[in-house]
């Protein structure tokens, strides 16, 4: 099973860019995706995982070694563990450019870690592209089974956690994930905190899912300080484990909500962080209304192309909308994102909030197979054609 659309655009990225960087958290199936490009581009390539010493070592001295394989598609796994060829990499971009060769010579694959996009984008500016890699979506798990998305939002994107034979399995698999994260991965991109510390964090980021951000109450039930919750948050946030959804202040003229939204962006690791271990404790759980919320808006933000700005907007009134995503100053769409089959009408706080942004298309995202019109202007979709339409549409 492979990443559909991410293949799409990277693919169409290596077309125009010398580099293309694949971000993502580890075991999400970069390193699968990166073979399937190289195969359907139908091209030599050559393969360095970091981690492995033998691979390392081979780039003792870069230049030297990726001198000779110029005609190749070179992917390197783990580029965080050599900072310092981003220098090299450019050098032998512009050598090749002046040869009038501009198609893609470098996949990098690698967590998003603060330092790599920095680093990155300093020494290879207007030389790569950079690409987000999101667990499995909903369009891309429909094809497996009549029950494809409620297994999707029970066990998570990440293909060894849906793909697992049991519900215990898949839970297992995400237990030891959070675990090896917080231990291994998280101290090998730089911050050096205690595990125990940040599972604790993260896991209130899980009980808070969906809801505004509460800084206070974070650091208060932590025992730290306003400025390290920022500090954690930043982290969560920079390894693509966590999404903050900022509000939509366009409206100056109302009382509006200034504080973020946090998600963890996986279902399945939000189930895991809260001991949820199967579809039936999810449909009985306090959290389930927010964590489908959450499941919505990242299978749609995952279609979008980067020129969408995401936003959720709340009025001291009132009036709100669970996503608006604003495709140009004069096209914005409003999403309710609604659990309910036999219900799925949003509340007038919705239409109101339509009216503050000045919304040209208003849409309800339930749990259903139809579309169908619940008033004249406001449609219901189900998440799975939604993702269709966008991907059509860009």
């Amino acid at each position: 099973m492979i990443h559909r659309i991410a293949q799409t655009r990277v693919a169409e990225l290596l077309k125009t860019f010398p580099a293309v960087a694949l971000l993502g958290p580890r075991q999400v199936g970069k390193t699968t995706l990166a073979h399937s490009i190289a195969e359907a581009q139908n091209r030599s390539a050559i393969y360095l995982d970091l981690e492995l010493p033998s691979d390392l070592a081979k780039l003792t001295e870069p230049e030297l070694y990726l001198q000779r394989h110029t005609d190749k598609l070179v992917i390197i796994d783990e580029i965080h563990r050599l900072p310092g060829i981003f220098q090299t990499l450019r050098a032998l971009i512009d050598r090749r450019r002046r040869t009038g060769s501009k198609a893609g010579h470098f996949l990098l694959l690698g967590s998003a870690s603060m330092d790599l996009l920095q680093q990155s984008a300093e020494t290879l500016a207007g030389r790569i592209a950079y690409i987000e890699l999101s667990p499995l979506m909903a369009n891309e798990v429909a094809s497996t089974g009549p029950h494809a998305e409620a297994m999707l939002w029970s066990r998570g994107g990440f293909p060894e956690s849906f793909l697992a034979t049991t519900d215990a399995e898949s839970f297992q698999w995400r237990s030891q994930f959070i675990q090896t994260y917080l231990e291994r991965d998280v101290p090998a991109l730089g911050p050096r905190i205690p595990a125990h510390t940040l599972h604790r964090f993260w896991q209130m980021l899980a009980h808070s899912q969906g809801q505004l951000l509460n800084a206070a109450q974070l650091a208060q039930a932590n025992g730290i300080s306003g400025q390290t919750v920022a500090r954690y948050l930043d982290i969560m946030v920079d390894l693509l484990l966590v999404r903050r959804l900022n509000p939509y202040l366009a409206n100056a003229k109302k009382r509006l909500t200034r504080s973020p939204k946090v998600y963890v962006r996986d279902s399945g690791l939000v189930h895991a962080l809260l001991g949820i271990r199967n579809g039936e404790e999810l449909l009985g759980h306090p959290v389930s209304g927010w964590s489908w919320e959450g499941f919505v808006i990242q299978n749609v933000l995952a279609v979008l192309p980067p020129s969408v700005q995401a936003y959720f907007y709340r009025s001291s009134a009132g009036a709100e909308i669970d996503l608006v995503l604003e495709h140009s100053a004069k096209d914005i769409w409003a999403i309710e994102v609604k659990r309910s089959l036999n219900n799925p009408a949003p509340a007038r706080g919705f239409h109101t909030a339509c009216q503050d942004i000045g919304a040209t298309r208003k849409i309800v995202i339930y749990p259903g197979t139809e579309m169908f019109m619940l008033a004249h202007d406001t449609q219901a979709i189900p998440l799975g054609k939604f993702m269709q339409e966008e991907r059509i549409r860009f």
